[in-house]
């Protein structure tokens, strides 16, 4: 990746652009030299009763050829292109991003602030908030989550009461400000195949589902020895790991007997990105406030 932003490609792409430009007006005048015929005759090519004629470029074509070019050089003057020189307005993405997003900051804004300070229940049970707090999560959330919030593999679902780091609100919005990093341990090469699926059938009984008596009973034993210290010798798992709760039949990654012997096999790794500096904590607010409100809608509507 270093190769794509190192000082080679700005000289690169800025030599490209000085010979395209040279070439266009070496190849320009080149074309529109020669002599003037002095009959006008056909050089050969018809279709449809269309003749093609030996008639010069006219004057004002070609002086179209060379204002394009001068127009050309005047945009990589004033902006960003030609690789080396970022332009005398010295305009960026980034930067037109950022003055965007300052505009957007001092008009809506306070909006966002008049709710922060507010307890997250109470923010949730307000239309206006809820709506806004809606509006945010389509933005920012929609992409992992869903747009109904129920998740997908490898992404939680936020509408039920299933929680890895806790479904309180301040423990939602902390998920959100901070962002939240899982790591299953690969057990694959330690249990063996055999022992991958004696654990898998134990696990598989926790939540009440159909198993191996004596796979489940040999799997409870590794299960002790290499998976209660997250899990909970009971398996209900620990929200201060994110090591989820095995007897609830809710599954991350699928609860199928291969989904759950590839997880135990090889891992799993889970990140949810920090939205805090992104976003700020006045909409960090709104946000876990709707998302709380998605497992809680008896309670929103009893505060309405």
């Amino acid at each position: 990746m270093a190769d794509f932003t190192s000082g080679f490609w700005q000289w690169y792409i800025f030599i490209l652009v000085v010979l395209s430009i040279a070439a266009c007006f070496v190849l320009i005048s080149w074309m529109s030299r020669g002599k003037k015929p002095t009959k006008v005759e056909t050089m050969g090519h018809e279709w449809d009763g269309i003749e093609e004629l030996n008639n010069p470029l006219p004057m004002w074509w070609l002086y179209m050829f060379y204002i394009t070019l001068f127009f050309g050089i005047g945009y990589l003057l004033l902006y960003p292109g030609s690789g080396v020189f970022g332009g005398a307005f010295k305009w960026s993405e980034t930067g037109q991003y950022d003055q965007e997003m300052r505009v957007a900051e001092q008009k809506y804004g306070p909006l966002f602030e008049k709710y922060r300070t507010q307890e997250l229940a109470a923010v949730a049970a307000n239309p206006e908030a809820l709506n806004m707090g809606k509006r945010l999560f389509m933005t920012y959330c929609t992409g992992c989550h869903g747009s109904d919030a129920g998740g997908g593999p490898g992404y939680p679902n936020l509408r039920d009461s299933d929680w890895l780091y806790g479904g309180e609100p301040e423990q939602i919005k902390a998920s959100i400000m901070n962002g939240r990093s899982g790591a299953m341990p690969a057990w694959g090469a330690m249990l063996g195949q055999e022992g991958v699926f004696n654990v898998s059938e134990y696990v598989i009984s926790l939540s009440g589902r159909k198993a191996s008596a004596d796979a489940a009973a040999a799997g409870k034993e590794k299960f002790q020895q290499v998976c209660a210290a997250c899990h909970g010798a009971d398996g209900k798992g620990n929200q201060a790991l994110g090591a989820p709760n095995l007897t609830d039949n809710i599954w991350l990654y699928g609860g199928s007997q291969a989904a759950i012997m590839k997880t135990i096999s090889e891992g799993r790794n889970g990140r949810m990105p920090a939205h805090g500096e992104f976003l700020g904590e006045a909409k960090v607010h709104l946000l876990a406030a709707y998302i709380w409100s998605l497992s809680h809608l008896p309670e929103v509507k009893a505060q309405k």
